[in-house]
């Protein structure tokens, strides 16, 4: 799909999650090494990245701020950072400590990162993208965190895209629509639900993990070299209608 330079290095945070995965082997396939983390072993198990050619897989605490130090101490090259880390509780973040639980994976979690990398991103003229959420732009009543969140790393791209600028470094977002993951899959198995959803969008499915991984390659790629402080929805048309 698109050719990166050669060595190209990459760290994709929350790379064991479904998105993630598809993220990290779509830059395996553009020719990049990828440093992929997820938040435990039996995340990174499952996920099957470590026997994947090119991908070392880390277990990561993005809420840990000496972690993740130590973890981009690690790097003596990065060109890419992918920040897919994200969680949501459904009907529990009306509660304030799992609002600032949410906050501080999706949304502080991602600035620990963009911050512990700058200098090596900076040295190599390179890349951030978040992975926001189309629920940065249409709310839910279930899952304010998250969308608050999400609203607050669309803010955070934006603001470092002008801020690290002239330290040669590109910072963009891909904002997601319904997406088919393990985490939303008790609803799926819904109909009317899916169906609903799926009739929402112009192009009347919801999305796979690969419709979402080839944007987020594209952005980090010299065809997309005057292009930062965008966050780029992909979301079937769900929120042209």
């Amino acid at each position: 799909m698109f050719t990166l330079p050669q060595d190209y290095q990459v760290a994709v945070i929350g790379g064991a999650g479904d998105i993630g995965r598809a993220i990290t082997r779509a830059f395996v396939g553009a020719g990049a090494r990828v440093v992929a983390t997820g938040h435990s072993d039996a995340e990174i198990a499952q996920s099957g990245l470590a026997a994947v050619d090119g991908v070392e897989a880390r277990v990561l605490d993005i809420t840990d701020d000496a972690a993740v130090a130590a973890f981009a101490k690690g790097f003596d090259r990065l060109d890419a950072l992918v920040n897919c880390a994200g969680i949501l509780f459904r009907f529990q973040e009306y509660e304030i400590e799992t609002f600032k639980k949410v906050l501080d994976v999706n949304l502080i979690g991602a600035f620990r990162t963009c911050s512990a990398f700058h200098d090596l991103l900076a040295a190599a003229k390179g890349s951030i993208v978040n992975i926001a959420s189309m629920n940065a732009f249409a709310g839910l009543p279930f899952i304010p965190a998250y969308c608050a969140s999400k609203g607050g790393l669309v803010m955070l791209t934006k603001s470092l895209s002008l801020a690290w600028a002239n330290d040669g470094i590109r910072v963009n977002a891909v904002a997601p629509g319904y997406v088919e993951t393990r985490i939303n899959a008790k609803g799926r198995a819904d109909k009317a639900f899916y169906d609903k959803i799926a009739d929402r969008t112009a192009l009347k499915r919801w999305a796979k993990p690969d419709d979402i991984a080839g944007s987020v390659v594209f952005l980090c790629t010299p065809a997309a070299a005057y292009i930062t402080g965008t966050v780029l929805p992909v979301d079937g048309g769900f929120l042209a209608g």
